[in-house]
């Protein structure tokens, strides 16, 4: 197979296998090759790249295609050039070095690799417990997608009420994610906690819709408040990833009001279209400085009362 070069940044990147078919054609959509992914994440790169400076990654990666194996990276590989940033950060027992994709060339060099998704810490490497992203992650038990406007709609009020920013994203598999910027103040445990009672204020309000309930075999047909993704070395999904589906659908941030949009769905915007979707700045209303946890814990503490 051959090897094409590809212009990003500072760099010249070299991708091997390029013509390898890593999202088979699927449902009218056109197969993707290596080097389509490596197109798609030069292109995005000037809108995925703020949502992902300095943050430890992990990789998703299917070397074969989606249909192949799949493995999760978290520790930078020997072979990965020097000028791809790096953090190393404690874990039990240990230390894991993660890549940072702080640059377009290393989003090119990580696509060649196979990389398919890249998910990310909510906090940065400067101060790995500090996040400055509060992450929930709307489950739907299928793919009906109406419960989960409606659950997001529900959850947006919430926050209003508490008084702190928040945007949506389709997750590009089946759920949608609200994120909260916050001023890395809260230490991450602090964080989790919040988020799980804010969840669980959610869920009391909405029962017969809504649940906290880690095991599935519990939750019915309702849908599911995930906020575990808020833990330390947690990650969620990148903005402007692509998903390991058919179709490469992209992980694609949406404004408030498209939830009022009966035809939004999860997997709206794929690699095809996802560029077009960032151009239009869907979180453009979100503040550029994240809030802090504590005015919005005492009002969620009255509102618990």
């Amino acid at each position: 197979m051959s090897t094409v070069t590809i212009e990003a940044g500072r760099h010249t990147v070299e991708v091997a296998r390029a013509e390898k078919v890593l999202f088979p054609a699927a449902g009218g959509a056109p197969e993707v090759t290596k080097a389509g992914l490596a197109a798609y994440y030069r292109d995005i790169a000037p809108y995925a790249l703020p949502h992902l400076k300095d943050r430890p990654l992990m990789l998703e990666i299917h070397p074969d295609g989606i249909d192949g194996p799949r493995f999760m990276q978290k520790n930078v590989p020997r072979h990965y050039p020097q000028w791809i940033s790096r953090a190393e950060l404690p874990k039990e027992g240990g230390t894991v070095t993660h890549v940072l994709a702080n640059s377009a060339e290393t989003l090119v060099y990580l696509a060649g690799q196979g990389c398919t998704t890249l998910h990310r810490w909510l906090a940065r490497a400067d101060r790995p417990r500090q996040p400055d992203r509060l992450v929930f992650d709307l489950d739907p038990v299928s793919d009906d997608f109406r419960p989960v406007r409606r659950a997001a709609q529900r959850l947006g009020e919430l926050l209003d009420e508490l008084e702190l920013p928040w945007a949506p994203m389709t997750s590009g598999s089946r759920g949608l994610h609200l994120v909260v910027p916050l001023d890395r103040r809260a230490d991450v445990d602090d964080v989790r906690d919040f988020a799980r009672d804010v969840a669980g204020t959610l869920a009391a309000r909405y029962p017969r819709e809504l649940t906290t309930e880690p095991r599935k075999a519990d939750r019915g047909k309702r849908l599911y408040l995930d906020v575990l993704r808020n833990g330390y070395a947690q990650t969620a999904v990148a903005p402007w990833s692509v998903r390991p589906l058919p179709g490469a659908p992209v992980a694609a941030p949406v404004s408030r009001e498209a939830l009022d949009d009966p035809e939004l769905g999860a997997r709206r915007w794929t690699l095809a279209n996802a560029l077009e979707q960032a151009r239009t700045d869907p979180w453009a209303g979100l503040p550029a400085r994240g809030r802090s946890l504590g005015p919005a814990g005492r009002r969620l503490r009255a509102l618990r009362s």
